[in-house]
């Protein structure tokens, strides 16, 4: 197995990953704090960015930026990733789905605040990678696997959580059945130059929904790429 650096020196030392936490709770919208739950924050203080990125770029991992990861595919900016979690754990939820592994990052962190975390993954490099990661963390509350997200993980549902971390035009209802009466889920939907943040609710009456912000993510690709 690689060997990870977990600690880092330098611009991927602890120290740089507290500027960003420091960063994350002083960003303001309309003069409110966008990032205020302090799990979240917890979190990002303590899983660490650098080693889910490229060596190459680890030294821009505290930076509040997107950066590519290979395949055509990101880890989005520390700020989006945060006010979606953030718009998930409104209260806890033991039990969620996530819909793109990505780099694993996203994933590391839901693993902080949740019981058990189940991740999809369409691109099979990616998805190793991920899991390497988890090991080299020691992470043992994440299950992972190589599936088409528009399916989701309807054997290990319903979900109390859905994240998604790309984009399909519509929300797939697959996915909505998958999401357990009084969950949320939080997905980006739209194509390029047209896509909002949605947070999904589901109740006994139905679903409701309502939009947080604009977004820009790639989209939600059908089938595998091994």
């Amino acid at each position: 197995m690689k060997s990870y650096d977990l600690d880092g020196i330098g611009m991927t030392s602890a120290r740089s990953r507290a500027r960003l936490v420091e960063e994350l709770a002083k960003k303001e919208k309309a003069g409110k704090p966008m990032i205020f739950d302090q799990g979240v924050l917890s979190a990002f203080a303590t899983v660490p960015r650098h080693i889910f990125v490229e060596e190459a770029m680890a030294h821009l991992a505290y930076q509040d930026r997107a950066l590519p990861i290979g395949h055509g595919q990101t880890i989005s900016q520390p700020v989006t990733v945060a006010i979606m979690m953030q718009e998930l754990l409104d209260v806890p939820r033991a039990c969620v789905l996530e819909v793109g592994t990505g780099s694993g990052f996203q994933t590391a962190l839901l693993a902080q605040l949740c019981d058990q975390v189940f991740t999809v993954e369409r691109v099979r490099p990616l998805l190793d990678q991920a899991r390497r990661r988890f090991e080299a963390l020691k992470i043992r509350n994440v299950s992972a696997k190589l599936g088409d997200g528009y399916q989701g993980w309807p054997e290990k549902g319903p979900f109390s959580g859905i994240l998604v971390t790309a984009a399909p035009r519509a929300v797939p209802q697959v996915l909505l059945e998958q999401l357990d009466v009084g969950g949320r889920m939080v997905v980006p939907v739209g194509g390029d130059g047209n896509q909002r943040l949605k947070v999904i609710d589901r109740s006994d009456q139905g679903y409701g929904e309502r939009v947080v912000e604009g977004a820009r993510f790639v989209p939600l690709v059908k089938g595998l790429r091994t």
